[in-house]
């Protein structure tokens, strides 16, 4: 009995104390949800992955940027999270500069191409559905291989000027190396704008023009083109739209903090710890929800996901 409860104190211990800057209790419970992030944001996004190659019904131009989404999440799982969950059994950064900067690095380019990929799925459902003649030919397979280069050419244009601001730092309250929102007060207005607000109003019209005209072969303003919107068109619509959604709500907490402190930076002191290191988390946590959407509501994943966890717990897995 002495020695569990030695061990009930050691771990306690590694994950702080009232002594410094959250209660244990606080500290213990974002190393759970991040070490449930980590964990589903590999299994669900390799399974994603895994479909998309396996299911010739996947293999789709739309699904090229679903995979490169799923990339964009699985950078966060493999180094920056697991360097986080270190800080925060240490209470503070260990790793030094350098894992300081990669971690940065890597954190905002999983950010951004999530953000601009999202902006390709969008694009190319808008396309899909409201412009279904010229779809073939403006994602043929070459177009959508070239799209899906530059998102990731924006997405590292974008984030290389953190290195020469130096805005990547360690802040010990979401114990993450990550985009100061204090360094320049312009520089995180712009951030915002370009990476988060631009974003959200270009998504928002393709899906917002995509409702009007389901809206409107629902109510048969425009029957002629009833039957070009399918069903499982309209699921998939509603997967992407609710992946969209998701991402905006988990994101904007964090975004709105930051614009309004840079905007007015005596408010920087009002904002409570608790809800400043919760956005951090809550945005943290959209990395691992993707896969879980696509489950949930599309019958194609749901069913090649079955097969390949029955297939992994059969032989050896293919993952």
């Amino acid at each position: 009995m002495e020695e569990e409860g030695s061990l009930l104190k050691n771990l306690s211990a590694s994950l702080g104390s009232q002594d410094g800057l959250y209660p244990t209790w606080v500290v213990t419970l974002l190393a759970v949800i991040l070490i449930i992030t980590i964990a589903v944001d590999i299994l669900g996004n390799l399974l994603v992955i895994v479909s998309v190659f396996k299911n010739k019904k996947l293999r789709k131009a739309g699904n090229a940027f679903v995979v490169s989404l799923a990339i964009a999440d699985l950078l966060v799982a493999f180094y920056p999270y697991p360097l986080v969950l270190m800080a925060i059994f240490h209470d503070g950064w260990v790793m030094g500069y350098l894992h300081c900067q990669v971690s940065g690095f890597l954190m905002g380019m999983s950010v951004i191409g999530s953000i601009f990929n999202i902006i390709g799925i969008a694009i190319n459902r808008y396309c899909y559905i409201c412009h279904s003649l010229k779809y073939d030919k403006l994602f043929s397979s070459t177009n959508t291989l070239c799209y899906v280069g530059l998102v990731w050419a924006l997405t590292v244009l974008a984030i290389v000027p953190n290195l020469f601001v130096e805005s990547l730092q360690y802040d010990p309250r979401v114990y993450s190396c990550t985009f100061a929102q204090s360094v320049n007060a312009l520089y995180t207005i712009a951030v915002v704008a370009v990476h988060f607000f631009l974003p959200i109003t270009i998504v928002s019209y393709c899906y917002l023009k995509i409702w009007v005209l389901v809206l409107q072969v629902r109510r048969r303003v425009k029957p002629d083109i009833r039957p070009k919107i399918k069903p499982r068109d309209f699921r998939n619509f509603l997967t992407m739209f609710m992946v969209f959604v998701l991402f905006a709500v988990c994101w904007a907490p964090l975004n709105f903090i930051g614009f309004a402190v840079a905007v007015n930076p005596k408010l920087g002191s009002s904002i409570p710890e608790w809800l400043f290191t919760g956005s951090y988390f809550l945005a943290y946590f959209n990395s691992c929800l993707n896969a879980v959407i696509y489950g949930l509501l599309n019958h194609n994943f749901r069913k090649e996901y079955k097969r390949i966890i029955l297939t992994c717990s059969l032989l050896p897995c293919p993952l």
